[in-house]
């Protein structure tokens, strides 16, 4: 029996463990995937730099001090264990997965947004192109050395990921829209990098035999509404794409587990509990009013989660 099971290991997963431990609760903290959330399953190489304490960190590094900061307090932590259901028993929670059962005190849910999936654009051969110089995240830098890399996608992770590779590579970067919905802070840098930037541009194919060999872009300066009869297109020599347009959350199974939703996610008041007694949640999976997602306030909601977890557990409580 367990006071508490965590769902989800990113960064508010991880610090609820922290905090759970800190007031002496027993903790398992559960993961689909590996430890470390979109730190490590997106964006490994990204350099985050809002983060109190440190000025530049990499992604998978800041990632690895959570973990071994939670694993450390003694959180007990599973990785690659899908939580299927969530059943409440009088006082205690069976938590079901894939491999076991676990009984629990009580539920702290931080699975972000789910086992998403990239976006893909629809172009002709994208699928047959995948781990053939096609992909949608960056995972080692060293694969993109030397290359000419093409990079579709305007918003703040596909800029990221360019800008933690531009050093090593050749890169053109192309977005449908005439200016980037990013941070300023990732424009500005984008501006100073040596990454060459095409606006209201998208992209039509890519070709090559066994892997890539040019990409097939063309400028879509009509707008979005009235298209012409010729479009003007441009053949870029390249080794590899990458396409960063979006993920598609998985939190169809959330649905089944009688909580109360909004819009997909879970809705939570200012403690992080949810509409279900024992069962609080935190981080990107959760909704509520001036809802903020950055790695900074996932924290936070753990800790608060952590806490509220506790004071449900040691009733009555007093402190």
């Amino acid at each position: 029996m367990y006071d508490v099971i965590i769902v989800g290991a990113g960064p508010a997963g991880l610090t609820a463990g922290i905090y759970a431990r800190g007031r002496k609760l027993e903790t398992l903290i559960i993961d689909a995937d590996k430890a470390g959330g979109q730190l490590v399953s997106i964006y490994p190489n990204k350099k985050i730099e809002n983060y109190p304490s440190h000025e530049r960190i990499l992604a998978s590094e800041l990632a690895k001090k959570m973990i071994e900061h939670a694993v450390e307090s003694g959180a007990q932590l599973k990785e690659e264990e899908m939580v299927k259901e969530l059943d409440n028993k009088g006082d205690k929670i069976v938590v079901v997965t894939n491999k076991s059962s676990y009984e629990c005190r009580a539920v702290i849910l931080t699975m972000g947004v789910g086992l998403f999936k990239p976006r893909r654009l629809g172009i002709p051969d994208e699928e047959k192109f995948e781990s053939k110089g096609l992909c949608y995240r960056i995972k080692n830098i060293d694969d993109f050395k030397g290359k000419k890399v093409l990079f579709v996608g305007g918003g703040n992770t596909a800029l990221e990921m360019a800008l933690s590779i531009c050093d090593v590579c050749d890169i053109t970067l192309i977005h449908r829209k005439d200016c980037f919905r990013a941070d300023e802070s990732n424009v500005i840098a984008v501006k100073k990098s040596p990454i060459n930037v095409m606006f209201k541009t998208e992209l039509k194919s890519i070709c090559g035999k066994d892997k890539i060999e040019k990409a097939v872009v063309f400028n879509n300066h009509y707008g979005e509404e009235k298209k012409p009869d010729i479009l003007e297109e441009e053949e870029l020599k390249v080794n590899a794409v990458v396409i960063n347009v979006g993920f598609s959350p998985k939190l169809d199974f959330v649905e089944g587990w009688g909580l109360e939703l909004d819009k997909g996610k879970i809705k939570v008041d200012t403690q992080m509990r949810t509409s279900k007694r024992g069962i609080f949640a935190c981080g990107d999976v959760v909704t509520y009013e001036g809802k903020y997602m950055q790695i900074i306030t996932a924290c936070g909601e753990g800790a608060t989660a952590a806490h509220s977890t506790y004071k449900y557990i040691k009733r009555p409580y007093w402190a």
